[in-house]
């Protein structure tokens, strides 16, 4: 098994369709479509359009107008700038002002202008002209590489990160159909991007699996291994990080190989060489899976699935919010993969209300990486969700849990609202009553909208915003108010043509 490191943005949920057992109300709609998420109306969606208009307040207060360059946090009051932002932030605005535009935050010449100053910034970045790549840090009052860390010194070596280019990618696919002004420039970015260069063919799992990136210069790490770019890709020689490959199915990290795939850069057949759960031969994880063997694409795959209160459930690494829905917010996996997505999205929702509401009895649910309410930043979500055997725990202590064992009472929960939005495309009455509750209950709001953690035992709040975790709430919101225009925008014919029959073949738990 490859490893994974630390912060990546990255789950292993897949479900069996067995689930359905178990699923109730919250199952995928008849017949297999999207979410079964009526459109809100009345009060609901005036209490949406407000969260929407001050989340984007944020965004707004975090964007450097000489650059178009986002922070990648501000505090609650709106004030300063970080000095770093990521690919990630940026796809993440670009986005955000187009979901503005819909919405009337933002009229569409003042969209159309953000969004060029952004591009037109892009353009001048310094970054990895043989592959397209954009580096992890810049700041973003300047457009410089960060190569030292702001507030420590330490000294950091431009790296390129596969995942958080997944949503620069995105976001510059989105704003190509979504603003016909910018589409040019949109897509000459895009399209000097390749994904192959995250794509190695030498793995044990065939045909491959995406890495977690690669360093410019030499890292003087033990886990850089000095390789050629992959495929006819000439000019440079890199450091890749060995000991990182994405293998698990249910992560955000599936963004690069849709990306790859609908490109025609990386091959149909990575989309099943993640684990779905780890193999039932393996004795050491916690929760031992249910499921099948079956073959996609030439690709033998485990179709395995977690049991949890009921359910089957395709689990994640960390068992997080944001690592089961994020690529949701432009893929229409659920109605694309009825068999796959269209059972575990719901349940995963389900069960994570489950957990803070009955399991442990938070009150609250919603739980994904995120600022730490203490200090920091932190990895958060339910453990048996997850296949990481040390667990993302949805505690402020990190208490661990035995599979079969009573929960403990009386922790100290941390939700983060961003987790709670993503969820209000399958149940948006609960998701919409469970971040209202934060709101005036936890009081874990201000003028930017949501703050972006909140431990319920302690009242104590992460008095900040994080760009991406503001960025998720804003494409969510959007999904939700204009019946599902993120979709619309990136499943164009030929992405539909490249990627649908990709998803749509997959059984969850191999019960067809």
């Amino acid at each position: 098994m490859h490893t994974v490191p630390r912060r990546t943005l990255f789950t292993v949920p897949l479900l069996g369709a067995g689930a359905l057992a178990g699923a109730g109300s919250a199952a995928a709609a008849p017949g297999g479509g999207g979410p079964a998420a009526p459109v809100p109306s009345g009060g609901d969606e005036a209490l949406l359009r407000r969260w929407a208009a001050d989340t984007w307040r944020s965004l707004d207060a975090m964007t450097v107008p000489g650059t178009g360059l986002i922070a990648d946090n501000i505090p609650a009051d709106l004030s300063g700038y970080s000095h770093h932002t990521s690919p990630t932030n940026i796809g993440g605005s670009l986005w955000s002002a187009l979901i503005a535009r819909e919405l009337g935050l933002l009229t569409p010449g003042h969209a159309r202008r953000r969004i060029a100053r952004t591009l037109e910034t892009l353009e001048t970045l310094e970054h990895h002209e043989p592959s397209g790549m954009f580096y992890n840090w810049y700041d973003e009052t300047d457009g410089s590489v960060v190569r030292a860390w702001p507030g420590t010194g330490a000294p950091v070596v431009p790296f390129v990160s596969s995942v958080d280019m997944g949503w620069l990618g995105a976001a510059l696919h989105l704003v190509a159909q979504a603003d016909p002004s910018n589409r040019r420039r949109a897509r000459q970015l895009f399209d000097a991007m390749r994904w192959d260069v995250f794509f190695d063919v030498d793995v044990d799992a065939q045909p491959g699996q995406t890495v977690g990136g690669f360093w410019v210069e030499d890292p003087s790490r033990e886990d850089a291994e000095l390789r050629d770019l992959y495929h006819d890709i000439p000019g440079a020689q890199v450091w890749y990080h060995s000991g990182h490959h994405y293998d698990t199915a249910v992560s955000e990290a599936r963004m690069v190989t849709y990306l790859g795939i609908m490109t025609g850069q990386i091959p149909a057949g990575a989309y099943f060489t993640t684990f779905r759960t780890f193999p039932p031969e393996w004795t050491w994880p916690e929760m031992p899976p249910v499921g099948e063997w079956a073959e996609y694409e030439g690709v033998r795959v485990f179709e395995g699935a977690h049991t949890y209160r009921g359910m089957q459930i395709v689990p994640g690494w960390g068992g997080s919010m944001f690592e089961e829905l994020m690529p949701d917010l432009f893929v229409p996996e659920a109605e694309w993969g009825p068999r796959s997505w269209g059972v575990n999205h719901p349940l995963h929702v389900r069960a994570q209300r489950e957990h803070g509401l009955d399991e442990a009895g938070y009150g609250y649910w919603g739980f994904s990486p995120s600022s730490d309410p203490h200090a920091g930043y932190r990895e958060y979500g339910v453990d048996a969700l997850g296949l990481n055997p040390v667990g993302y725990f949805s505690d402020a202590a990190g208490t661990d849990w035995v599979p079969g064992e009573p929960y403990p009472q009386g922790l100290d929960g941390v939700v983060t609202p961003h987790a709670a939005a993503l969820a209000l495309q399958y149940e948006p009455a609960e998701a919409t009553e469970n971040l209202r509750r934060i709101e005036t209950e936890l009081g874990a709001y201000g003028p930017g909208g949501f703050h972006d953690a909140v431990a319920v035992g302690t009242g104590v709040r992460a008095e900040r915003h994080l760009s991406l975790d503001q960025s998720m709430i804003m494409g969510a919101l959007g999904n939700v108010l204009l019946e599902g225009r993120m979709h619309d925008w990136f499943a164009t014919d030929e992405v539909a043509a490249a990627l649908r029959p990709v998803i749509a073949q997959e059984v969850f738990g191999a019960h067809g």
